[in-house]
C-alpha cells in the first residue's frame, strides 16, 4: 500500500512539473479586444520615433531628430524638448514659441514630419521574430507576413497584442482588419492540439 501511495505521489510531482515547464505568464489578458484606431498625421509621437524639424530659413537648425528615451528632442540652440505626447502640430507651435522666447528667431516657421515611427516587435511562433519597421496602416497579417509566417506550432487563430503605454496584453484574431501603431508588441501563441 505504502508503495502504490509513492508511486502515485511520485508521477503526480512529475507530471506537475512537466505541465509547469510549459506555463508562461507575460501578463494579463484583455478578452474583449476594442477596435485599434489608425493612425493619422495628428498620432502622438513616441519614444524611438525619428522626426524632421525644419525652420525655414535657418538650415543650421533643421535636421532629422529622434526622441530620446527621457522623451526629449534635443535641438539647437533651444535644448531639450519635451516630445513625447505631442502631435507633430503642437511639437511646431511649442518648438516656435521656445525660439521666440528665447529672442533667437523673430518669426519661427517650424514644419514637422515623421520619418521613421517607433518600430513594432513579433515574437513567438513566428518564422523570424523581431523588430518590424512601422507603416501607416499597417495591419496583423501584413506584419506576420513580413516576420516569416507561422511557425508549424503557431496559433492560427489569435494573437495577443500590447499597445505601446500599456500594461495588459489584449487577444485578437488574426485577420486583416486588425490596424497595428507604432510599437505595438505582438505574441503569436503556440496552437494546442
Amino acid at each position: 500500500m505504502i508503495k502504490k501511495c509513492v508511486s502515485l505521489g511520485t508521477i503526480l510531482v512529475v507530471v506537475g512539473l512537466v505541465l509547469a515547464g510549459c506555463y508562461t505568464d507575460f501578463g494579463p489578458v484583455a478578452r474583449e479586444p476594442s477596435p485599434i484606431p489608425p493612425p493619422s498625421a495628428g498620432s502622438f509621437l513616441q519614444l524611438g520615433d525619428r522626426i524632421t524639424v525644419t525652420v525655414y530659413g535657418e538650415t543650421e537648425l533643421t535636421g532629422v531628430y529622434q526622441v530620446d528615451p527621457n522623451g526629449n528632442l534635443n535641438l539647437p540652440l533651444i535644448g531639450a524638448v519635451k516630445g513625447v505626447g505631442h502631435t507633430p502640430a503642437e511639437l511646431e507651435r511649442i518648438i516656435a514659441d521656445r525660439y521666440k522666447a528665447g529672442k533667437f528667431l523673430d518669426q519661427p516657421k517650424i514644419t514637422i514630419a515623421v520619418v521613421e515611427y517607433t518600430p513594432i516587435y513579433l515574437y513567438g511562433e513566428v518564422a523570424r521574430p523581431g523588430e518590424i519597421p512601422y507603416r501607416v496602416g499597417m495591419n496583423l497579417m501584413t506584419a506576420i507576413t513580413q516576420a516569416g509566417g507561422l511557425t508549424y506550432r503557431g496559433n492560427r487563430s489569435t494573437v495577443f497584442i500590447q499597445h505601446s503605454g500599456q500594461q495588459a496584453w489584449t487577444e485578437y484574431p488574426i485577420i486583416s482588419s486588425v490596424t497595428l501603431l507604432p510599437g505595438d508588441l505582438i505574441r503569436v501563441p503556440e496552437r494546442y492540439y
